[in-house]
Parts: structure tokens; C-alpha cells; sequence
């Protein structure tokens, strides 16, 4: 039998039985990376450079920025940090109303 193509996010969710709370963990983990990629791109530095000045390894770099891998905050520490960022922890609140 052939796997139907989902014909939208709902559908996935309710396959998948992702609760709000899971979907809220998936958004936010892609919104970190994606603030990282831009970050990193924002400082003008390739994967490998931002190794060289980070200590971790291009591979690792690479695989966090196709989604293969979830970085853990240290390492998410080490990429922003050499770049002139941090992580910062903000009210829902202040989310909802940008």
C-alpha cells in the first residue's frame, strides 16, 4: 500500500497526534535554527568558519542547520556567542503582541 500524500499540516497533526503543546516545541526549535542560520549569515561566516571560531565541528553545524539534528543550548551557546548573540527567555506575552 502507497502513503497518501497529507493534504495539510492538520492532517499530519491529527496522523501523528501532535498535541499543541508538541507543535509549539517543533515551531520553536525551527525558529531557533533558523535565527541561528541568519545569524550566521548575518556575520558573513561560512559553516566552517564559524567552526573554527566556535569549536564545534562543521559536520554537527551543517546537520543542526538541515534539521537532522536537535542542537542541545550549549552548543547552541557556543555557535551565537563567537558571533556577538545570545538566547534569551521572554514572556508569551510579549510574543503575541509583535
Amino acid at each position: 500500500m502507497k502513503n497518501k500524500p497529507y493534504d495539510s499540516w492538520e492532517d499530519v497533526r491529527k496522523k501523528l497526534n501532535i498535541s499543541k503543546e508538541q507543535e509549539a516545541e517543533i515551531q520553536l526549535e525551527k525558529d531557533i535554527i533558523e535565527a541561528t542560520i541568519e545569524a550566521r549569515k548575518k556575520s558573513n561566516l561560512t559553516q566552517r568558519e564559524l567552526s573554527k571560531k566556535s569549536g564545534v565541528r562543521q559536520p554537527v553545524i551543517a546537520r543542526i542547520e538541515r534539521y537532522v539534528n536537535s542542537p542541545q543550548t550549549s552548543t547552541l551557546i557556543k555557535l551565537l556567542y563567537p558571533m556577538g548573540y545570545t538566547i534569551r527567555v521572554v514572556p508569551l506575552e510579549e510574543l503575541e503582541s509583535k
